[in-house]
């Protein structure tokens, strides 16, 4: 049984977990491919909301198989309050919840690179979250990180470890001014995390792709959006993962013949958190009064997002980098209100209409946006249970989204909660 791939084809945050709660119905096994607890995925159903950052979002459906892929960086101390904060929601993991030992570890040092790196760049802030995922993926590329299998085995911890740590407390004090960390305080600290989190150690390229093998069916998540690869997004505004479909088969081990079907969720309009290029951008006052009615505030960190029109010629780009065959629209209904929508149909770089996506930062900053005007449909939606029903504006605006992205749209959202998404025919 081939895979699907679910990812964000804007700049994360377009309401994945929601998607990939849903269509975790019909599926065996949900696999999380990269990131950290820098992503945060929140599903809201019978008006409780539940908020995940490294946990697949399968994890609130009873029986299924969720698994933390090998591409994920991982936080033992925030992965350990995930699962206390599920079970005290009545949601068990034991048997059903896998982490692979290749993934690599969290630590003190790397948050405080993070947060001392972000600080000392005044005019090239990256909008980092600070909870270490650039380091610790810094140290992976460098070969010098700690896998959780290291983590595993007491010895190989205590000697990779003391050589981590003493390197990074000379980093920290001759660039940052800081003294550093005590070998044995983090030791200790971590000792107590492995006997926590050695239960849900596993080989997850075995469990992967035999759960293939066997005809299941298996879904893999992707966390933040194409605009925040590392390879292909905005950079250096990025993330450092392959946020894209391609990632998906070095994150959790699988060929990419398993991949049968790349689905992309997109908003009905466009946010990104943090600093960089962004060509829709709202003006002040459309932005607070979007802001508001979408709730768009980071589930891990709580900062506003920044709102525009949505970009078609992004989200197309995406769509032949990710070779969507659908997509999902979300948040339809935090449009209601608006007298006229704009669709930035393309772009335009110093008076000349601008060819494909462009890869540098700086021509992204200084393009100006084409837009195409569409009439609002100025009523509330959000109890819209069926396609047929919405407003022949709203139809409008879907199928015009489309059409300028090259293609069909499976899904809409109109609001929050599981039962408020539909088919579209």
């Amino acid at each position: 049984m081939p895979a699907t791939v679910v990812i964000g084809a804007q700049w994360g945050d377009e309401g994945k977990g929601k998607i990939i709660d849903l269509l975790s119905a019909s599926s065996d096994m949900i696999v999380r491919f990269q990131g950290g607890d820098n992503a945060g995925h929140t599903v809201v159903f019978d008006g409780k909301e539940f908020i995940l950052h490294l946990i697949p979002s399968g994890i609130l459906h009873k029986g299924k198989i969720c698994v933390i892929g090998n591409g994920v960086v991982v936080n033992p101390k925030a992965l350990l309050e995930e699962i206390k904060v599920l079970k005290s929601k009545n949601i068990g993991v034991e048997g059903r919840f896998f982490i692979s030992t290749l993934c690599h570890i969290i630590f003190p040092y790397h948050s405080k690179l993070d947060e001392l790196k972000e600080e000392k760049s005044a005019k090239g802030k990256i909008g980092t979250t600070k909870k270490g995922i650039g380091p610790c993926y810094a140290d992976k590329a460098a070969r010098s990180g700690i896998r959780l299998a290291d983590l595993l085995d007491d010895a190989a911890f205590r000697e990779k470890l003391k050589k981590n740590i003493d390197e990074k407390n000379e980093i920290l004090a001759k660039v940052y001014g800081f003294s550093g960390f005590s070998f044995d305080d983090i030791y200790n600290e971590y000792c107590v995390y492995r006997e926590e989190i050695k239960k849900y150690a596993a080989d997850t390229i075995s469990l992967i792709n035999n759960s293939l093998n066997n005809s299941k069916k298996v879904l893999l998540e992707g966390a933040q959006g194409t605009f925040l690869d590392v390879d292909f997004g905005t950079y250096p505004y990025v993330t450092s993962s392959s946020a894209t479909a391609g990632g998906a088969c070095i994150g959790c081990g699988i060929s990419p013949s398993r991949i049968n079907k790349v689905v992309g969720v997109v908003k009905a309009y466009t946010t990104r958190v943090g600093e960089g290029p962004f060509p829709t951008e709202f003006s002040d006052d459309l932005m607070t009064k979007i802001r508001s009615k979408g709730k768009e505030f980071g589930a891990t960190t709580g900062r506003p997002r920044r709102c525009g029109w949505f970009d078609a010629a992004l989200v197309r780009h995406a769509a032949i980098l990710n070779d969507l065959k659908e997509v999902v629209v979300t948040k339809l209904d935090v449009l209601d209100d608006l007298d006229k929508i704009n669709i930035c149909v393309g772009y335009e770089y110093k008076g000349k209409k601008l060819e494909g996506f462009p890869a540098s930062s700086e021509i992204l900053s200084a393009i100006k946006p084409v837009y195409k005007e569409y009439p609002g449909w100025k009523c509330d939606i959000s109890n819209i249970k069926k396609y047929a029903d919405l407003p022949k504006n709203a139809k409008n605006y879907l199928n015009k989204i489309s059409e300028l992205i090259g293609t069909k749209i499976a899904l809409v959202s109109v609001g929050s909660d599981r039962n408020q998404t539909f088919k579209v025919k």
